[in-house]
C-alpha cells in the first residue's frame, strides 16, 4: 500500500500531485503544528523575472497552533491583492478568462471561513474538480491510529511505501523509509518565456484548462502503467 502523508494545501506543485495521485491512501496532517515554511497557506506561481509565492494571512496569535486551529487573519483584505497577482501575472494566459469569475468568486468566500484548513481544502477541491482530479483524503484528527511519527504511522497502517511532501524537511519530520514518487517533472509552455519548475496547480490549470490532463495524466500514469 502506497501512503501520502501530507500538509493541506490549496493548490499543491506538481511533485505533491504526483504522491496524491499515486497513494493508496492520502493522510492530511492538520494535527501537526503550523510552520510558516510550509506550503499550507501558500502557493508558489509563475511571474516575468521567476517565481513568487500568493499566501493567506493567518492570525499571529495562532502561528503555534496546530493546522486545524489556525485561524485567518481577515484584519485586512488580502483577497483584493491576491487576486490582482493571479490577475497581473496570468492574465495572458490561455484560460485565464475562463476560470476567472469562479475563481475571484472561490477567494472572496474566504471571508465565510474562520478557520485556514477549511477554507484551503475548500479552494482545492475546486481546482482539482476544475482539473477533472478526485481523489479521498482523511485528516489526522479523525484517525484513531494516527501517530506523529511517519515511520510508526506508515507501519501501522501496512503501507510499505510512504510519500512525503516536496523538500519538506524544514517543517514535516521525514520518515527513514520516506520514498519518492514517480516523478520526473514535467516541463510545458508557460505564459513567459523559459521554463519554471516548482509552480502550483494554478499554473497548469490558466495555461493548460480543460486539457489539464494533459500534464496530470504524466504524474499518474507512471505507476499505472
Amino acid at each position: 500500500m502506497k501512503l501520502a502523508l501530507l500538509t493541506p494545501q490549496f493548490a499543491p506543485n506538481l511533485y505533491d500531485l504526483a504522491a496524491i495521485l499515486q497513494a493508496d491512501r492520502i493522510i492530511l496532517q492538520d494535527v501537526e503544528r503550523w510552520s510558516r515554511k510550509s506550503r499550507i497557506h501558500r502557493a508558489q506561481i509563475r511571474t516575468p523575472e521567476g517565481t513568487q509565492w500568493i499566501n493567506i494571512p493567518i492570525r499571529t496569535e495562532d502561528r503555534k497552533k496546530a493546522v486545524k486551529d489556525v485561524r485567518m487573519d481577515h484584519s485586512e483584505d488580502w483577497v483584493t491583492p491576491l487576486l490582482r497577482t493571479l490577475e497581473y501575472n496570468y492574465r495572458n494566459s490561455i484560460y485565464y478568462d475562463f476560470y476567472e469569475p469562479e475563481i475571484k468568486a472561490d477567494f472572496k468566500s474566504a471571508y465565510e471561513y474562520t478557520y485556514l484548513i477549511e477554507f484551503i481544502l475548500y479552494i482545492q477541491q475546486r481546482l482539482f474538480r476544475f482539473m477533472d482530479i478526485s481523489i479521498d483524503y482523511e485528516l489526522a484528527s479523525e484517525l484513531p491510529d494516527y501517530d506523529a511519527n511517519p515511520d510508526v504511522l506508515a507501519q501501522r497502517l501496512g503501507a510499505d511505501t510512504l510519500f512525503q511532501e516536496h523538500d519538506s524537511r524544514h517543517y514535516q519530520r521525514q520518515a527513514e523509509q520516506k520514498s519518492d514518487p514517480d516523478f520526473e517533472h514535467p516541463e510545458y509552455h508557460q505564459h513567459f518565456d523559459g521554463f519554471e519548475p516548482w509552480c502550483c496547480i494554478l499554473d497548469v490549470l490558466f495555461q493548460f484548462g480543460p486539457e489539464s490532463f494533459r500534464i496530470t495524466d504524466q504524474l499518474a500514469e507512471k505507476v499505472e502503467g
